[in-house]
């Protein structure tokens, strides 16, 4: 799809089609979604279904988890008027911060952190990334938050797949993500809706 081109019906999850396949082979994701990023009015669009459901919810602060998550959670932020927080890989901030280990989609065993001066009780924090595919980068990012004090106002991604990661953080958290009901089952084998 051209990077200009608007179509005349903008159906929820349009922009999907403006993502890339990945080329590059097993080391990389499946799915490439920064080219919708790209699109104006695509952003824009993903941006209203992404925020949606959230509409009239008290949230405090955004948060975008490393490195993919931090384009669409600050996007996210600026549309609401509300502070970003970025949730790290270890070893990157240079501040007194908490640690959490996790599996991510690939299965390598990873850490990611937060600074521990951002969070206070009681602060509402909807988390942002790109995709959530296994669930364990977006649990660990739950586990941060609420190990500080924060309450996960909502989970806010592109893509949820309905694996088991997916499931459990749907049944304890309120989220939002851009794929219709008919596209999910194609998102969940990788495969594109569109071909």
């Amino acid at each position: 799809m051209d990077l200009c081109h608007v179509p005349a019906a903008r159906e929820k999850g349009w922009y999907l089609a403006l993502m890339a396949p990945n080329v590059k082979g097993p080391n990389y994701a499946w799915l490439d979604p920064s080219r919708l990023y790209c699109h104006p009015q695509g952003l824009q669009d993903c941006m209203a279904d992404l925020l949606q459901p959230f509409q009239g919810d008290p949230i405090d602060m955004v948060a975008g988890i490393d490195a993919m998550g931090f384009i669409l959670g600050a996007a996210v932020a600026a549309t609401l008027q509300k502070g970003f927080l970025a949730i790290r890989k270890a070893g990157h901030l240079c501040v007194q911060t908490l640690a959490q280990p996790y599996t991510d989609y690939s299965g390598r065993e990873k850490v990611m952190e937060v600074r521990t001066d951002a969070i206070s009780p009681g602060l509402r924090i909807l988390l942002v990334d790109q995709w959530v595919e296994t669930g364990g980068t977006m649990r660990a990012a739950i586990q941060l938050v609420e190990r500080l004090g924060g309450v996960v106002a909502g989970v806010a991604a592109i893509c949820i797949e309905d694996s088991e990661g997916g499931q459990w953080i749907r049944e304890r958290y309120k989220c939002a993500h851009c794929v219709p009901p008919g596209l999910q089952p194609r998102f969940d084998r990788h495969q594109f809706g569109w071909d």
